[in-house]
């Protein structure tokens, strides 16, 4: 026996901002995909430099740090599907 309904819909013009708040998100994932190309860079000069020198402590160094990065754009590129996904996900719970 149900005695209270509660239902929930996003969206993004029931509030005062909801531009400005996605221009924000927005520009948090360009400054994070820039973050990640920088990582990615020295992870690759950190791990060619350790293969070269045989310094394999910062050749591994490297190659966590290029993984890392692109994990991190991976991630940073399907943020939005993966919320949406289980969002969804959350609203087949019954």
């Amino acid at each position: 026996m149900r005695i209270l309904a509660v239902s929930l819909s996003p969206s993004l013009t029931a509030l005062p901002g909801s531009a400005v708040l996605m221009q924000i998100a927005n520009g948090l994932a360009a400054w994070s995909l820039i973050g990640a190309l920088v990582a990615l860079l020295l992870g690759a000069a950190l791990w060619a430099i350790g293969s070269h020198t045989q310094n394999m402590h910062q050749s591994m160094t490297g190659r966590r740090a290029v993984m890392t990065s692109l994990v991190a754009a991976l991630l940073i590129g399907a943020a939005p599907h993966l919320v949406d996904f289980f969002f969804k996900a959350g609203q087949s719970v019954h």
